[in-house]
């Protein structure tokens, strides 16, 4: 199913669509001088945003939560290229141990983690999963939704290895990012791949730093198919030391707005926009769309009330928020039945493995969809997304446009791993 699309024949996003469809020779072989010298994150998932003048990734992922939500036909895509990841990190894999988020009540998240051991099943190994959380003293049987089970068990470890018992893998899978902290139980282990890194988690990862490391890849992408990086980038900047209880860093924050908001007017007058342009401030660390609130002028930070103060100060595991991120605002256009939508897409390794729409009929164009109340449409198109019509006119045909998010997606998983690199504290150390 594909939305129907708000845009005209005019749309600088249909022209962006046309300059990508023009370029797919030059874009494939970029991307792949650019995976000679970076390692992609193991797995990934981009929420973008279409917003008709601009096309923009405004979330990255390093533990995507929703395999459930892809089309069953893009699974064959997963499994080749689960196999071709695990091949490259370790080619004599024979067990894979999966470390999924501590919720494991949450049935939408345990068909996510069924989703996956099946692929990874599907790619030639032997799959099980191990809980972080203590109480977890014996296996645990969760029934699912779907007619299916989970076994969940404790983990056990042993000097430099962990596994489970009578299981000991080469390689371990986080499905859990860490928003708590790193568990000692996790440190150490010289003698297994453990992906992604721990430097990857929340604990230690800055949407920030993320976003810095996109400009730099936004501007290499848009020199090389002659459009403005602004077309492919949202501005943003930073806060850090905030304390949405006691009121401290308001000044910042409300600098921080006005700063934003003022390069995004300059952008608008540019192109003839005549939307009015809005911030989404959002927790430099965390997910769940947790700590997101939409801001259209700087006095709106200032003098919260107790109810957005709350909803500001914490995020996932009860982490405070103390770093925050302020991120122009991309109105989405798309829409599905009405309600307001915005494309998801999911990589494993390098390549894309299939994606969704995040469709909320409670919240606007100018608003984080990621809240309660949402639901998912799987990109489900007739053939699959990298077989592109070059003829067919921009915004007309559903595996154009969603080679385009592909496109757009990779860039951000390319930000991701330069990302990576810059913050693995071995190369800091060394």
């Amino acid at each position: 199913m594909i939305p129907h699309l708000i845009t005209s024949s005019g749309d600088p996003v249909l022209e962006l669509e046309q300059r990508i469809l023009e370029a797919q020779p030059s874009i494939e072989r970029w991307f792949r001088l650019e995976w000679m010298e970076h390692t992609p994150p193991f797995y990934s998932s981009v929420d973008l945003r279409n917003a008709g003048f601009k096309l923009a990734p405004v979330d990255t992922n390093l533990y995507p939560g929703g395999f459930n939500n892809l089309s069953p036909e893009m699974m064959p895509l997963a499994v080749q290229a689960a196999m071709a990841a695990i091949e490259k990190i370790c080619p004599e894999a024979k067990n894979l141990l999966v470390i999924p988020e501590n919720h494991t009540r949450n049935t939408f998240y345990l068909e996510n983690v069924h989703t996956l051991m099946r692929i990874f099943r599907q790619a030639g190994l032997n799959v099980r999963l191990g809980s972080l959380d203590e109480t977890v003293t014996e296996p645990m049987h969760l029934k699912l939704p779907s007619g299916g089970e989970l076994v969940v068990e404790p983990l056990i470890r042993n000097k430099l290895r962990l596994g489970l018992k009578d299981f000991d893998p080469c390689t371990i899978l986080l499905n859990n990012d860490l928003s708590g902290g790193i568990p000692p139980i996790l440190q150490g282990l010289h003698e297994q791949y453990l992906l992604p890194p721990l430097h990857a988690g929340w604990a230690v990862r800055r949407k920030s730093k993320h976003f810095h490391a996109y400009d730099d890849v936004a501007k290499k992408f848009a020199k090389l198919i002659g459009v403005d990086p602004w077309m492919l980038n949202p501005y943003f900047a930073q806060c850090g030391k905030v304390n949405f209880h006691e009121r401290h860093g308001e000044d910042c924050l409300a600098e921080a707005v006005d700063s934003v908001l003022a390069k995004v007017r300059k952008k608008y007058k540019e192109y003839g926009i005549q939307e009015k342009p809005f911030v989404i401030v959002k927790a430099d660390a965390g997910t769940y769309g947790m700590g997101v609130m939409t801001v259209r002028d700087p006095s709106e930070v200032k003098d919260l009330n107790r109810k957005t103060r709350n909803k500001m100060s914490v995020v996932k595991e009860g982490m405070e928020v103390s770093e925050v991120l302020i991120q122009e605002g991309v109105p989405s256009v798309e829409r599905l039945q009405e309600a307001v939508c915005e494309p998801v897409v999911y990589m494993m390794d390098r390549y894309v493995v299939g994606g969704f729409y995040r469709v909320h009929a409670d919240r606007g164009p100018d608003e984080n969809l990621n809240a309660p109340g949402m639901h998912f449409v799987p990109l489900a198109f007739e053939e699959q997304f990298n077989v592109t019509h070059p003829e067919a006119a921009p915004g007309t045909n559903g595996p154009n446009r969603f080679y385009m998010y592909g496109v757009i997606a990779r860039l951000a998983m390319v930000a991701a791993s330069y990302e990576l690199e810059r913050t693995d504290p071995e190369t800091e150390l060394g």
